[in-house]
């Protein structure tokens, strides 16, 4: 059936059977892009979540968890590499550790970090954390590195690397900020990062299901350790992670996440992401106010704004709506999460294969949430 024929049909039929409610026909609109995403294989899988003040108004896996077993995808158990959506979780944490006073945003890397070789300019945590210290991007095969580092040993990879610019001076976004991050945190602390984050995010906030890779060269890329240690491998649902190809979707080559925990590593649910997003509208974080807003608010380099704060994406829509979350993709993965104070919306969207460049049609599966949908 001609797909316009079909949505239109879809539409016609959501008038009739919910009458004039403009936000029920925007679910429908949104069941039905998603399902067309899967159809026409442009994706394997997805799972979203969507929160309105607080409870769940969407809910939903489309497609296949593992396409070879025909599992499907269960949005409140299949567990996806969330990729930058990583870099709020870790920021959370670095907000933490600067209420308690372990950690000084405006302190030299080095004061945390003294063995890194000494860089032609200083930087600071806040310029890593907002993407203004001058860390160079990811070359050749380094996005989909499979080395098993550590966070510390992984700095080896910039040890030898000139900052692109001066810091403080232009914007560049990249993962390995983060990853420099998390290796200050120890430093600050003296607890392993992926610790630090389990106590004071995860377990804090009952994101159960929010896992760190295991650090052991020869894992397979289901093997990963969890919020309670001692729990069976069989209560986790990791999807197969996959990568679009000419004549569908292949398993996407393995890769190690662990030393880029911060930047690009977690794995997690719909769910979860989503709890975790409206515990800062719930202001449950337990992060004053104060320190909470330096992240959540864009930062400006000659006068022009980022759009992007500590950790944080910070923008507008393209119907001006404030938002702040991130997007995320790595190999095997794709993430939208998005939260929008103004309107207590909460998004999280989940794809289980490396960027589908299918981020068009997800905006306007968000849109389709908002009350503006023309009944």
């Amino acid at each position: 059936m001609n797909p316009i024929i079909k949505y239109l049909k879809n539409v016609f039929a959501a008038k009739r059977v919910l009458a004039n409610d403009a936000h029920l026909k925007g679910l429908v609109k949104a069941d039905f892009l998603l399902q067309e995403l899967v159809n026409a294989e442009k994706v394997p899988g997805i799972a979203i979540t969507v929160l309105k003040g607080g409870k769940t108004i969407f809910q939903k896996g489309f497609g296949y968890a593992d396409l070879e077993q025909k599992k499907r995808i269960d949005p409140k158990q299949s567990v996806f590499r969330v990729a930058s959506v990583s870099k709020p979780i870790a920021a959370t944490a670095l907000a933490h550790m600067v209420q308690d006073g372990l950690i000084d945003l405006d302190e030299s890397f080095y004061s945390y970090v003294p063995d890194f070789p000494r860089k032609e300019w200083d930087f600071t945590i806040r310029q890593l954390a907002s993407h203004t210290a001058g860390i160079r991007v990811y070359r050749g095969k380094e996005f989909a590195l499979n080395e098993p580092f550590s966070i510390t040993d992984s700095l080896v990879l910039l040890a030898n690397d000139p900052l692109v610019y001066k810091p403080g001076t232009e914007y560049l976004y990249n993962s390995f900020d983060w990853v420099m991050i998390s290796a200050a945190m120890q430093g600050a602390s003296g607890i392993p990062f992926e610790e630090y984050v389990q106590e004071k995010v995860l377990n804090s906030l009952g994101l159960l299901n929010t896992y760190t890779p295991a650090c052991h060269p020869e894992r397979s890329q289901t093997d990963i350790t969890v919020n309670a240690i001692t729990a069976s491998n069989d209560r986790h649902h990791v999807t197969t992670f996959y990568t679009k190809a000419f004549s569908g979707f292949r398993k996407a080559i393995p890769v190690d996440n662990f030393y880029k925990l911060a930047g690009g590593g977690y794995l997690s649910t719909s769910e979860d992401i989503v709890n975790f997003g409206q515990a800062f509208l719930d202001k449950t974080v337990q992060i004053d106010d104060g320190i909470l807003n330096q992240f959540l608010t864009a930062q400006h380099i000659n006068d022009n704004s980022t759009y992007y704060g500590l950790g944080w994406q910070v923008s507008e829509d393209a119907k001006g709506r404030k938002f702040y979350g991130h997007v995320g993709s790595g190999v095997g993965g794709y993430s939208n999460f998005f939260v929008y104070p103004e309107e207590q919306l909460v998004f999280s969207i989940l794809i289980n294969s490396t960027d589908s460049k299918i981020q068009r049609e997800l905006d306007v599966v968000i849109n389709s949430f908002f009350d503006e949908v023309d009944s």
